[in-house]
């Protein structure tokens, strides 16, 4: 199935509205729904449409950019390969200031 083809599918199977943001298109705003195939292959085109969402270009856009900016981003934490451990410890002197010496329990 061609790229226009599968478009013109989509858009006869799948409601006019961006899967990510939900804005509705129609008239000449069609044009800015694009067809976005959810396993990033665009040679995956089954005649139902189960790989096809629609989005607005903007959210196609940030689809895509998601994942390049992830193929950059570190996938452990760069503290961690160093042994860094926290060293604060917020509550170390909470049972100190608790327990005042000569503050005797009150009784009923």
């Amino acid at each position: 199935m061609k790229k226009i083809e599968y478009r013109e599918q989509a858009l006869k199977i799948l409601p006019w509205v961006c899967a990510s943001c939900g804005r509705d298109f129609s008239g000449k705003k069609l044009r800015e729904l694009t067809v976005h195939h959810k396993d990033h292959n665009y040679k995956n085109n089954p005649p139902d449409g189960s790989n096809w969402e629609l989005l607005c270009i903007y959210c196609h856009d940030n689809e895509h950019s998601r994942l390049l900016d992830a193929e950059w981003l570190p996938t452990e934490n760069p503290d961690a390969e160093k042994g860094a451990a926290a060293t604060h410890t917020p509550f170390a002197g909470l049972k100190n200031l608790m327990s005042k010496p000569g503050k005797d329990k009150e009784t009923s």
